[in-house]
């Protein structure tokens, strides 16, 4: 069930690295899901994928709360970035590397990047006064403040700092950047307009160092102990240290990165950095650029941004541990709720109560009531020859154009739409034509059994459409149409 019209191609994916100060959270595990899905496709497709994720680990945030938990910084780093591995395991995530920023191989090309920025004349050092957000660890021009304060921040004071250190020349590279949104750099589009906007409103140079006395959980700076990296410009630089820049061997980087088709995921609050900042260092550094960002909107609930204090919060664990009980596939069950409850690219409310109703709708009466019913009635009426010509008929099918144009798009919320579109049509058929009435007269046996067969063929188109974002379900739906068994427990009602 390849498509080998991209066979050969390389496609690299990458997530942003989550900044380990704290658990998974269920924008991580949309990110995640969404970049699963097109890598999952990719392969699919016949493409060669790597697909990386992992955590970003430096920072004044990680010292803080390194502190404040009394341990160092590499402890308190180490035990939040096995939580993050913990969880891609338990949602199927088919990532093939995991980088952590305190990995020396990270560190090697950070300080690469830097050298050649250096040389260029890119990063120079001096001094001058920032405003600077501890909480979104970046520096502030004042046109970004809102009553003073950062708008996404606004309960942390802004640090003003005074100090010599090194900055780029993000300033130089205005056009260069124009340039690269004009080809289509960001999706959706209104955030390739925010992002020109924030362009052409001018570029300061930004401080890409930390005095090491102060702050000195970071990547040192090549040639000045004093200094330690600025904690965007080290982590960066992880999309390409994963794929071996700055080592003895570098084929991977110029296979996958040089060479490749290279998209990044990020939320909206990244846009800058990924879009902007980094695409920067790469002109600088003499990299590739970015072929692709994809900017997710954010998760809300209840009509209210997710916050600890309001109580609102939904945990991706406990998303997975409300439905064990249900369900052999509970991860099924998030990933479901991130690809098809919520917008590609817009903002989206969930509640427990809304994924509760989804649950229901479905996938406990909707997928799995229908594998249940039509395997009940295949098992019972067709043969082994029956069988034979509907896999054969699905696996030599190819997938519905319109489908895997929004796929190709990432557009990955309309793209799983179209596959319970053909649930519900086929609960339609069913309903209409009654087959389960039909086979118990011998003179409309053979019409029903022949509408169990076409029951059964699209079942199987639905599980070959759905693999991508189900992939568990998927596979089971197809095993039980090739041994034409019902599963021994219903699908999403085990309780």
């Amino acid at each position: 069930m390849t498509d080998k019209r991209n066979e050969n191609k390389k496609l690299y994916i990458t997530t942003t690295l989550p900044y380990v100060n704290a658990e998974p959270h269920i924008g991580h595990a949309m990110e995640f899901i969404r970049a699963d899905v097109i890598a999952r496709f990719s392969r699919y497709k016949g493409m060669d994928v790597f697909f990386n994720t992992g955590t970003d680990e430096h920072g004044q945030k990680i010292y803080e709360g390194a502190e404040k938990e009394e341990l160092t910084p590499q402890e308190y780093t180490n035990k939040y970035s096995d939580r993050f591995r913990d969880f891609l395991r338990l949602a199927n995530i088919s990532n093939d590397g995991f980088l952590r920023t305190t990995e020396e191989r990270h560190i090697r090309a950070a300080q690469k990047t830097w050298i050649t920025c250096f040389e260029k004349g890119d990063i120079y050092k001096a001094k001058q006064k920032i405003y600077y957000c501890v909480g979104c660890e970046m520096e502030k021009t004042e046109s970004e403040l809102v009553d003073g304060k950062c708008p996404d921040h606004p309960n942390r004071e802004l640090e003003i700092r005074e100090e010599e250190n090194y900055f780029f020349r993000f300033s130089k590279y205005e056009n260069a950047l124009l340039a690269l949104y004009d080809r289509g750099l960001v999706l959706p589009g209104s955030k390739q307009n925010e992002i020109r906007q924030f362009v052409k409103g001018g570029l300061h140079d930004f401080s890409v160092s930390r005095l090491q006395s102060k702050m000195p959980w970071g990547v040192p700076v090549p040639g000045d102990e004093e200094h330690v990296m600025y904690v965007w410009f080290d982590a960066l630089n992880s999309y390409i240290s994963t794929l071996g820049y700055g080592s003895d061997d570098e084929s991977k980087f110029d296979e996958f990165w040089q060479n490749g088709t290279v998209v990044q995921y990020c939320g909206k609050d990244n846009n800058k950095a990924q879009s902007a900042i980094w695409q920067a260092m790469l002109l600088s550094a003499g990299i590739k650029n970015t072929d692709t960002i994809v900017i997710n909107g954010h998760i809300i609930s209840g009509g209210q941004k997710m916050s600890k204090s309001i109580g609102n919060v939904i945990s991706p664990f406990e998303i997975i541990d409300i439905y064990s009980p249900l369900t052999d596939y509970p991860e099924e069950v998030l990933r479901f709720m991130m690809c098809h409850e919520v917008s590609t690219f817009e903002d989206s409310d969930i509640t427990l109560k809304s994924i509760a109703d989804a649950y229901s709708g479905y996938l406990q009466n909707g997928i799995g009531n229908q594998v249940n019913r039509i395997l009940k009635l295949s098992n019972t009426y067709l043969t082994t020859d029956d069988i034979a010509s509907i896999l054969t008929t699905v696996e030599t099918k190819p997938l519905d154009a319109e489908f895997v144009e929004l796929l190709n798009t990432f557009r990955i919320n309309e793209a799983i739409h179209i596959v319970t579109s053909k649930v519900k049509a086929l609960d339609e058929y069913i309903q209409s034509t009654a087959p389960f009435g039909l086979v118990k007269s011998e003179e409309t046996r053979e019409q029903g059994k022949e509408i169990i067969r076409e029951s059964l063929l699209r079942l199987a188109d639905i599980g070959h459409h759905l693999y991508f974002f189900m992939p568990r379900t998927a596979m089971d739906i197809y095993n039980s149409i090739k041994t034409n068994t019902m599963p021994e427990k219903p699908m999403f009602n085990r309780a």
